[in-house]
């Protein structure tokens, strides 16, 4: 077993004397994690001319845990999934274009493919939410080339978000190591699941 860092040694004498619970300390962390990483993903996309970036805050948020390997498996399974919902959205707006009836039709075959064929449960339903913003982008602009380019941005801004949120996870277990006290290490996640 590794020996904690001195940092880790210090906050975990600072919890025990102020009596806080591993799961406030953990709370603590993740608004740490998700307050730093919405300043890092709003100013730099707000810089290169995205106006918007709500989809890039929701992914990061998804992937700001505070436990680092939990957010990995996030990032993972958001991004499969973000990729198969843009490519299911891409696929039916360049065979069917912007119709009003390719929405229901493409995102019940992003949910099938999803679940039947890719199978990475957690975040199923990323894969129709994609699919979904990349065929609404389409609606919106009434132009089936306008909502493929803006499907690409937004899984983009997606993808961004998630890596700022899964880079700020493992700096900050390197600052503020949240420690797993022993009574809690055995067979539970600290109250998280």
């Amino acid at each position: 077993m590794n020996t904690p860092r001195f940092g880790a040694r210090q906050a975990e004498v600072l919890r025990q004397r102020l009596g806080l619970s591993y799961e406030l300390i953990v709370a603590l962390r993740f608004s740490v994690n998700v307050f730093i990483a919405t300043i890092v993903v709003w100013n730099s996309l707000v810089l290169v001319g995205v106006t918007k970036p709500i989809w890039a805050i929701a992914s990061m948020i998804g992937t700001a845990d505070p436990e680092p390997e939990q957010s990995r498996q996030v990032l993972r399974n958001r991004l499969i999934n973000v990729f198969v919902g843009c490519a299911c959205g891409l696929a039916f707006l360049v065979i069917a274009g912007g119709r009003p009836w390719v929405l229901p039709l493409a995102l019940a075959t992003t949910v099938l493919i999803s679940t039947r064929v890719v199978r990475v449960k957690m975040m199923w339903r990323q894969a129709p939410i994609t699919a979904a913003i990349v065929i609404a982008a389409a609606f919106t602009s009434q132009s089936t080339r306008h909502g493929v380019e803006q499907g690409f941005l937004k899984v983009a801004e997606v993808a961004y978000g998630c890596l700022v949120g899964l880079l700020v996870s493992l700096l900050m277990s390197r600052v503020w190591r949240v420690q797993v006290p022993p009574a809690e290490d055995a067979g539970s996640s600290g109250g998280r699941g």
